[in-house]
Parts: C-alpha cells; structure tokens; sequence
C-alpha cells in the first residue's frame, strides 16, 4: 500500500479536468492505497454543497456520482483555506468530508506521503 495526495486546482471552468483528480482517488482508494484529496484554486468550488450535481466531463462518469464515492470511503477531502476565502467558502459551505486546511497541512502532507500526483 502507497500513500498518496492527490492534488486538482480545476474547478467548473473545466469539467473533465476537474474530474479527474476523483477519478484517481477512487481508483487509488480501491486499490488499496491510503488517498488524501487536495483541491485548491477553482478546485475549491467543487466542496461547495451543490456544485459537484452540474459538473460533467467530456466521456466521464458525473462528478457528483465520483463524489459521493470519494465520501462513501471516507477520503479526506481537504480545500485550501486561501483560495476557499478569495471565493467566499466558509466550512459551513462545503460538503461532508470537507475541511479547510493551509499551506503547512499540504506541505507536510506531501514531505510524508509516497507520492503527489496533481491536476
């Protein structure tokens, strides 16, 4: 078992990109692998409750379908904290299994875990 951080900063204005960073935590996750979600800039919209329900890549399962497989296993889905203020998203905004965090938090996260992969 890897862990890993997987990291997306795309947000509605690009919805297959914004897609794909649940795609591979849910892949991951179901490998095995012990999976942190990390979304800054745009990303950030998507832990806003009801924003994942209008995002659909191009050939892609539905974002709000992945997302609630990505809560369903309990992947920890962390909003960078500037970006969530620079957009006017407080914790009661987002959706469940969504937490604020900092710079420090990914930071570290990263120096601990076996891999990063970013989108």
């Amino acid at each position: 078992m890897k862990t890993l951080i997987i990291s997306g900063s795309r947000g509605t204005d690009d919805p297959t990109m914004a897609t794909l960073p649940f795609i591979a935590a849910k892949a991951a996750h179901e490998q095995g692998h012990d999976v942190v979600l990390w979304l800054w800039n745009e990303a950030v919209t998507l832990a806003r409750r009801g924003t994942a329900d209008h995002v659909v890549g191009v050939n892609l399962m539905p974002l709000k379908d992945l997302l609630a497989a990505v809560q369903a296993a309990g992947i920890p889905i962390w909003v960078c904290g500037a970006c969530a203020v620079a957009r006017q998203i407080g914790e009661a905004d987002l959706i469940g299994g969504a937490t604020i965090k900092g710079m420090p938090d990914y930071i570290a996260t990263v120096l601990e875990r076996d891999r990063s992969i970013a989108f």
